[in-house]
């Protein structure tokens, strides 16, 4: 039984009171009793808004089964059904022309293209990992991963072979984006030797090296002669180090399982660090304890001599979560509050040590708070975000609009009414983007009953989401978010196939977005050298047409298609071993992002999305009979015992075959068996519930 200290009428998990009041509110000055005073009024208003907001969720959904159920066996005309979706409320009206108003964005988000990091919040170690990845040495880089097209390094110590390749690749990488008058970088005989073509790349002297800078992005040629690689080296370059992950995301949502009071405070204590610029991580490696903090700014000197400092560290967004889930580390009214209303307000409180520069370093030089806002549907629900933000700024005394928002365009009702969706935030928005595993799942759920949808695989090359990229991308161009916001895509998943993530992922860039999500501080590094070689915002002006709504209502059923016998239990293999791979170390261990071996033992960085879409997909065929109960249990049990012999080598792992009746193979279960009847697909329900039972047990 959760004992609880009770703040103006609201009930609080004792340790979280002590934190809030200890150690966020008494540094900034503010009145502990005037804050829980004001959060009591601010539950009374957008408690109630936000039940309001979810109830509508289900009504619609439930107009939306009933109109496909009443048309079974019928095609659907693009006509009648948006027709139809306007007459619910589910399409509303486009706002007409406007631009977004967002003021004081600092240039990593508004004026700067690079890579982005999405780092669970939990993981201290991540955390600082990622929040320290701005700057990572190419060298590394080329040298440890597939990205570079050269055997492997040979095992036990230093492969100078291997390292040839990667000063190779270096040099290479060197003449492409800092190109030398009639040489080439590997004719260097010293950093006084060559001369550039474009001589304002240059940017001054590090105490390594040279600073140059090339699409925006610095890029630091490191000179040491006394270094193990620079000796050896004709020139003396030791490294390039490349500003990488411009952006951080420190996420308390889908890669994270956060379910109590217990957990909420690892998250809230995590970000006070970042924000605070004292957090740290110690870690024993090779039999020593390493001690992980946030990196110092990098300094260098202009030609002048001037001295001058740019970040040494990530800008960092939080996500918090969405509007479905409660949490029982506080309680008003006799019920658990929203977690997205106690996320808003405690981050935000959080995020204000930075703008009153308490910090030891300092995160945003233009005095914002930047929180993702995730699984929004349609602009009403980012209305209600933005009045939320507003309230929270008059709780905390923050000028308004001091706290941007980043929408993630994840949802069908948002996808579908996108320009409305960033018109509700639009002097607060600083971030759209998109993800294909929930925006799927949405997909999915939202037409449950009009049919048998593609497989997993086919999804990828559909009408609806090649339309949905694009208008992402054309809706946020025409709203004027270039140069002001980020347009953003998902993520590279398979954090070990860089040299595959180095063909593919510029195609990103190629679409408009000025910056990508990547699965690892290495992956951040490499994914940089894609910003070099394309000026997004060139990319941005010459993008074509924006696809209208037929394409991104065209529902992605599997009309006509007969699948094999074979075909149709590769698929149930493969959603059942990738939803297994993750709930059992979600329940058992409470990692909500890690990397997961697929089906064919492919490591993937996986998070709740991948549950969704995999569950939602399997529910879709049960319904429709292209499986039955009897054959998802079979997959579930061979699955179980791939799973099992995957996790052989984890100590901490439970068999998920010797558990069938414990919490993890439960919910595996449940997420397919109960799946229609979760609220747009979500997965946090019944996760948050098996994992309680767990922590209980």
């Amino acid at each position: 039984m959760t004992e609880y200290v009770t703040r103006a009428g609201i009930e609080v998990d004792p340790q979280l009171a002590s934190f809030i009041e200890g150690e966020v509110l008494a540094p900034l000055g503010r009145d502990g009793e005037a804050f829980w005073q004001g959060f009591a009024t601010l539950l009374g208003e957008f408690a109630p808004r936000n039940a309001a907001l979810l109830a509508k969720r289900e009504d619609l959904q439930a107009k939306i089964d009933a109109w496909h159920m009443g048309r079974a066996g019928k095609a659907i005309d693009q006509g009648e059904y948006q027709a139809f979706l306007r007459e619910i409320d589910y399409l509303v009206p486009e706002p007409g022309e406007f631009t977004i108003g967002t003021e004081n964005v600092d240039p990593e988000i508004a004026t700067m293209a690079g890579p982005q990091l999405v780092v669970p919040i939990l993981n201290a170690r991540f955390l600082l990992n990622a929040a320290n990845a701005r700057w990572g040495s190419l060298y590394d880089a080329f040298y440890g991963t597939d990205a570079l097209d050269a055997p492997p390094a040979r095992p036990g110590g230093y492969d100078e072979a291997r390292g040839a390749a990667v000063i190779a690749a270096g040099r290479r990488f060197l003449d492409e984006t800092l190109p030398l008058v009639d040489q080439s970088w590997a004719d260097l005989a010293d950093e006084h030797d060559g001369k550039l073509r474009d001589e304002s790349q240059w940017v001054g002297h590090t105490d390594k090296g040279l600073l140059f800078r090339s699409n925006g992005l610095h890029i630091e040629v490191q000179f040491d002669r006394e270094h193990p690689v620079g000796k050896t080296d004709k020139a003396g370059i030791s490294d390039i180090v490349l500003e990488a992950a411009l952006t951080t995301i420190a996420d308390c949502e889908d890669s994270v399982a956060a379910v109590d009071a217990e957990d909420k405070l690892v998250a809230y204590r995590n970000w006070l660090g970042i924000m605070r610029g004292d957090l740290e991580e110690s870690f024993e490696k090779g039999g020593k304890t390493l001690t992980r903090s946030l990196s110092a700014d990098k300094t260098y000197k202009d030609g002048e001599g001037t001295e001058h400092a740019l970040p040494g560290r990530s800008l960092m967004f939080v996500r918090n979560v969405g509007h479905l889930m409660t949490n029982p580390a506080m309680r008003w009214d006799g019920k658990e509050i929203p977690e997205g209303i106690m996320d808003a307000v405690v981050t935000s409180a959080i995020g204000a040590h930075d703008v009153e520069g308490l910090g030891k370093f300092g995160n945003s030089r233009c005095g914002s708070i930047y929180i993702v806002k995730p699984k929004m549907h349609g602009p009403e629900e980012c209305a209600f975000t933005n009045d939320l933000f507003d309230a929270v700024e008059d709780l905390l005394g923050l000028p308004r609009h001091t706290i941007k928002v980043g929408v993630m365009d994840e949802e069908r009702r948002t996808s579908a009414n996108l320009g409305a969706c960033i018109h509700a935030v639009k002097d607060r928005i600083v971030f759209i983007n998109t993800g294909f595993l929930d925006r799927t799942g949405d997909e999915i759920h939202t037409s449950m009953r009009a049919g048998p949808m593609l497989r997993k695989g086919a999804m990828k090359s559909s009408a609806w989401l090649k339309a949905y990229e694009a208008r992402n991308v054309g809706i946020g161009l025409r709203h004027g978010l270039s140069g002001r916001a980020q347009i953003g895509k998902g993520m590279w998943a398979a954090p070990d196939l860089m040299g595959q993530m180095m063909i593919e992922k510029i195609g990103h860039l190629r679409a408009g977005a000025n910056t990508a999500w990547v699965p690892s501080p290495t992956a951040a590094t490499l994914h940089a050298i894609h910003y070099h070689r394309e000026d997004v915002f060139a990319v941005q002006k010459g993008l074509g047409e924006v696809p209208g709504l037929d394409a991104l209502l065209t529902i992605p059923l599997a009309d006509g298609v007969n699948w094999s016998d074979e075909e149709i239990r590769e698929e149930l293999d493969n959603n059942c071993q990738g939803l297994l791979g993750y709930v059992v170390r979600w329940i058992d261990q409470g990692v909500g992002c890690s990397k997961v071996p697929d089906i064919n033992d492919v490591g993937l960085m996986e998070d709740r999305a991948t549950l969704r879409i995999s569950s939602q997909h399997i529910a879709n065929w049960l319904l429709h009979g292209v499986i039955s109960e009897e054959q998802v249990m079979e997959s579930l049990r061979r699955m179980a015992a791939k799973v099992d012999e995957q996790n052989a080598g984890d100590p901490f792992y439970e068999p998920l075959l010797a558990n069938e009746d414990g919490p993890a193979f439960s919910a595996a279960k449940d997420l397919i068996f109960k799946g229609m009847e979760q609220p747009s697909g979500y997965t946090e329900p019944l996760l948050h519930h098996w994992r309680q039972v767990k922590k209980a047990s």
